[in-house]
Parts: C-alpha cells; structure tokens; sequence
C-alpha cells in the first residue's frame, strides 16, 4: 500500500464516484479501478459497495478511511512544511567563554532579529573540545581563540583583542618592564595548557628558547584576577577582562621585551558542512562583529 492509494480511496468515498475521483486527481479512471481492486486484494474484503450510479463505503472500507485520514492529514501538513526545513532547523554553537561571554551575545541578537524563530544552542567549552566537537559533527560552528585548528576546516577570522600583562599596584618588582628572563622567573600566574591564552603565550617563548613555569595555573580567569589583585604574582589575560581593573588603578600594567600578544577570534566550520542560508546569516553576522569589538 502507498500514499497514492489511501488518497485514491478518500478521493472515492468523498465522491461516490470513480469517474470523479479521477478527474480530482488527474488520472484516468481505470487508474483509479485498479488501485481500489488492489487495496481491496490486500485488505481481503470489499471496500465498496458498487451501486448503479455510484459507490457507497462498505463498513470495512469505513474503518480503512478511519485509519488513513490522520496518516494523509499528516503527510499534507508535512508536505505544507517541508520548504520551511530551514527556517526551523536549531543551530549549534560551541564557543569558547571569553568569546561567549564578550562577542556571542551581540552576535545573536543581531542574527535573531533577521531569524527569530530559529532555535539555538550553545555551548561553552575549550578551544581543544570544541574543535572535537566540531569534528565530529555534532556542531554547526565553532568559535575559537588562537590558532586555525589543522584538518578538514574552514577557518574564518573576525576580530581579535590583545592580551595584558598585569599585576597588583603593590607587586615586589624592581621595573615595569622586563626581559624574557626577568619575565619568566616571576611568579606567573596562568591559565591552563591548551587554553588559547596559555598556548599563545608558550608559543612565544618557546621560539624565543624560554618556558613558564606558573606558580597558579587556572582554568578560571576571575581566580587568576583575584590573585594577582592580591600580589600573588604576574598574570596575562585579555584586555575586555581587566581594562576597567587597570583604569581603577587595581592592577598594573607590565612591559616584556618581544613580547607583544594578541589572539585571533576565528568561526570554523568542516569544509563539507553544507551551509544553511540561517548559517550562512550567522556566518555574515559573526564577519560583521569585526568593527563593533567587545
């Protein structure tokens, strides 16, 4: 049994008429004679009574419309949908959390005024996991600091922010500006590895033949803040975490020789994801955000 049958039967019941059923659908009556001797060979009964002038539902055949109305009900109201899938369909997003906390949310509303009805999920995680992820198909984009990841991507960047190199005001230290060696002999305080601050920061001072040795290390920002505020020692986060620290006078500012740092905002996507016209609208918001910064 098919679709085409069970609209063959209604359009016979709600007629009374083959003839009529054919011209409703546009196809020849015969069509419609053998798609009924047909049904009624699979349900092993009469569907209708055939009367001289028209044909009437048996009982058998009024039960068989029971069942097929929803199932025709639905395939229509599918049929009515099915152009919109694009418009439905959720978007996920991984986002690492100084880009979540500072640029997604601009991102978004800008992208739900043009797509309100589209849903959207977002998660937070590492650089390393949401690459993973992204990896592995189970997000539409990733939004990542540092470096373009290797592999099967589409790397775009669209912003970047520099990262500062602080201190508390009352900080044991001989001069605000330092030498690589100076620097890595402080007591630093620094996010983990595989964090896009931390493996920024390595990079530097691997290719300059030095290595950090951190006296903290966090996965969390606002504790490394706190501990610098509390002269524990150096930390380097981006500007957006603590620029209204250094206009306080909270913190301090420090200047290393050859050590100038900044990161790359940058939207993956697998170079085979089919875009979307809500992705493609999201990607045009996410390359817009360049000129609005944090």
């Amino acid at each position: 049994m098919t679709l085409r049958h069970f609209e063959i039967l209604r359009a016979v019941a709600e007629t009374g008429n083959f003839t009529r059923a054919a011209e409703r659908l546009y196809i020849t009556q015969s069509a419609v004679s053998h798609a009924i001797r047909e049904l009624e060979e699979r349900a092993g009964t009469a569907l209708f009574d055939r009367l001289s002038k028209s044909v009437q539902l048996t009982k058998s055949g009024r039960l068989l419309l029971e069942e097929i109305l929803p199932i025709l009900a639905s395939c229509e109201a599918l049929d009515a949908r099915i152009n919109f899938l694009e418009k439905r369909a959720p978007l996920h997003i991984v986002s690492s959390i100084t880009i979540a906390a500072f640029w997604l949310p601009k991102i978004l509303k800008a992208f739900q005024k043009d797509w309100p009805d589209i849903p959207i999920n977002v998660d937070v995680v590492s650089a390393a996991n949401a690459i993973e992820i992204l990896r592995n198909g189970k997000a539409d984009i990733a939004l990542i600091e540092g470096a373009a990841p290797q592999g099967p991507f589409i790397s775009i960047p669209f912003a970047s922010y520099p990262l500062y190199i602080v201190c508390a005001p009352d900080y044991l230290i001989t001069h605000r500006e330092l030498t690589l060696q100076e620097f890595c002999t402080e007591k630093l305080l620094l996010r983990e590895k595989g964090s896009a601050i931390r493996d920024t920061l390595d990079s530097v001072l691997y290719l300059a033949g030095h290595t950090a040795q951190p006296v903290w290390t966090s996965v969390n920002s606002l504790a490394l803040i706190e501990a610098a505020k509390a002269g524990f020692g150096i930390t380097i986060l981006p500007d957006v975490l603590v620029g209204e620290l250094l206009s306080q006078g909270k913190l301090i500012s420090l200047s290393v020789q050859d050590l100038l740092l900044k990161n790359d905002l940058i939207a993956v996507h697998h170079r085979d994801k089919y875009l979307t016209a809500p992705l493609r609208a999201l990607l045009f918001h996410i390359e817009s955000t360049q000129s609005l910064g944090p």
